[in-house]
């Protein structure tokens, strides 16, 4: 096209499209050969106990998510850190799951009751989710940094320092004693109506004071418990805006939501699990979520999709004032932290 260079005309875009396209199939060839033939998957980052990385000694394996290992490590001076580090391909789907629930942890699976999160692509068409790439995993762990350590809030992780090894970030978070809320609710260990409340007032001054506008991927497996009865939040959803790509956990923000209403959703959800001992939804609307539509497909899709079984339907004792709580925090759009604030300071009120 005279006149116009080929990176702005319509012919240079379509061959952008057609590259990124064919980039991304032929890393889902490589991926789906690799599943197809478990002996050539790559071998993931193990760091093996005593083995220094950067000022650190790793001391032992503590966890592991969609897109990334945690280890114990230590500093110079004896100091107790958890080092995040991106695993060489990801995705919820497709991590390796045990055939039972467990509290043991190993570095190449899950608990079958453990819900980690899956990489969501936003289009034009649509929303799919995909896995990512370690050069993509690499994007988002040092974009997880950078939030973390922008944001100081005595309930949220806290971020010792972000480094490079080997060419790729390392984040050295904070270390905190203590077990997740899937791990308590697995344990059958009491559960407290307040830590619910400490999260909501938490995240209400993070957005209040600039530093983090949801935190998007609200679930029992990113809430740490600590001994003193204290709370934390870990894991916020990783966002890449420009990619348009987030990771996050379906069954805990089913609409793909990025804003507040994606954690009253959650805590919603984490609520009638507690109550119930099952998710509400059994699949979540892949195809609508997070897309604009109109009129009668939107209200159907969404209908059919919020058609829950009430947790008093399930746990009679549930009392009425909770049922409410998580009804509105699923069903009704303007119900928001404050609101669930309100709510949740009333019903401990009464208690």
């Amino acid at each position: 096209m005279p006149g116009i260079p080929q990176s702005q005309s319509p012919l240079g875009s379509m061959n952008r499209v057609l590259a990124r396209s064919r980039a991304r199939q032929s890393r889902h060839a490589q991926f789906s050969a690799l599943l197809n033939d478990p002996s050539q998957i790559p071998v993931m980052i193990k760091l093996e106990t005593g083995e220094r990385i950067g000022s650190y000694r790793v001391v032992e394996f503590l966890a592991r998510g969609g897109f990334s290992l945690v280890y114990l490590a230590e500093d110079a001076a004896g100091k107790q850190v958890a080092l995040k580090v991106g695993d060489v391909a990801g995705g919820g789907r497709y991590v390796t799951r045990f055939l039972e629930i467990t509290n043991q942890r190993r570095p190449e699976g899950i608990s079958p009751d453990e819900t980690p999160a899956e990489a969501i692509f936003f289009r034009q068409d649509g929303v799919r989710i995909d896995f990512l790439d370690v050069h993509e995993i690499d994007d988002l762990i040092r974009a997880e940094g950078k939030l973390l350590a922008a944001a100081k809030n005595p309930n949220l992780i806290k971020v010792k320092e972000i480094f490079e090894h080997d060419g790729r970030p390392i984040v050295a978070l904070e270390y905190t004693r203590g077990k997740t809320l899937r791990e308590k609710v697995r344990a059958l260990e009491g559960i407290r109506l307040n830590w619910f409340l400490t999260i909501v007032r938490s995240l209400q001054r993070l957005k209040k004071n600039g530093q983090l506008d949801y935190h998007g991927d609200l679930k029992p497996e990113n809430i740490l418990i600590k001994p003193s009865g204290s709370v934390i939040m870990i894991d916020p959803a990783l966002r890449v805006d420009e990619r348009g790509v987030i990771t996050t956990t379906p069954h805990y923000n089913p609409l793909l939501l990025r804003d507040s209403k994606a954690d009253v959703m959650g805590i919603g959800i984490m609520l009638y699990e507690i109550l119930t001992g099952v998710l509400p939804f059994d699949d979540v609307p892949w195809t609508y979520a997070g897309r604009e539509q109109g009129g009668e497909v939107e209200r159907l899709s969404l209908s059919y999709f919020l058609s829950f079984p009430p947790p008093k339907e399930l746990n009679p004792n549930t009392p009425d004032a909770l049922s409410k709580i998580v009804y509105s925090s699923l069903i009704v759009p303007d119900y928001g932290l404050a609101e669930l604030e309100q709510d949740l300071v009333e019903f401990l009120r009464k208690e």
